[in-house]
């Protein structure tokens, strides 16, 4: 993860090619998490080019 905003609970995530995707609060509010830290390694799910959930690499993603 690049940024996280604890008060808009959005940010942006870096894809393992280097791509910088944005995402949003209702993608953080989708999963079990309460903060995340710049550099913690994620899981997203994607609906077209959004990111719809995500959450740390180590919860299953529905």
């Amino acid at each position: 993860m690049k940024t996280y905003d604890e008060t808009s609970r959005s940010g942006s995530v870096y894809l393992d090619d280097g791509t910088e995707l944005p995402f949003g609060t209702a993608a953080f509010d989708a999963g079990p998490l309460r903060l995340l830290r710049s550099g913690q390694r994620v899981n997203i799910v994607m609906t077209g080019d959004r990111i719809t959930y995500i959450t740390l690499s180590t919860f299953p993603v529905p």
